[in-house]
């Protein structure tokens, strides 16, 4: 399975820079108040994927750390339940099984 990972890895890399070979044009990105950056095409992409992606990430964070809080006062409570309870293994014991004595 590594091997194959590493040959899409390996078709995947020459198909990305094939691509960036391809769009080194040079392009104006036009933003507000007429302020205007030049250069390779294929930067400018690179540069909003990476942007995309960073704010992607922090879009996400709060969520993460809200689930992180839940899922340990979850676990918190259930282990006061558990000490309430008595009980201090988490798995749950199998009944015993009677035998009967056939003679």
């Amino acid at each position: 399975m590594k091997f194959v990972s590493t040959i899409i890895g390996c078709i995947l890399f020459v198909l990305f820079f094939s691509f960036a070979l391809k769009n080194t044009h040079q392009v104006d990105l036009h933003f507000f108040l007429n302020y205007e950056v030049r250069g390779p095409l294929v930067l400018m992409l690179l540069a909003f994927f990476v942007a995309g992606a960073f704010l992607g990430i922090v879009a996400v964070t709060p969520t993460v750390f809200r689930h992180r809080r839940e899922s340990s006062q979850h676990k918190n409570t259930i282990q006061a339940l558990q000490s309430a309870a008595g009980t201090v293994s988490g798995a749950p014991q199998p009944d015993g099984v009677s035998q009967r004595n056939e003679a």
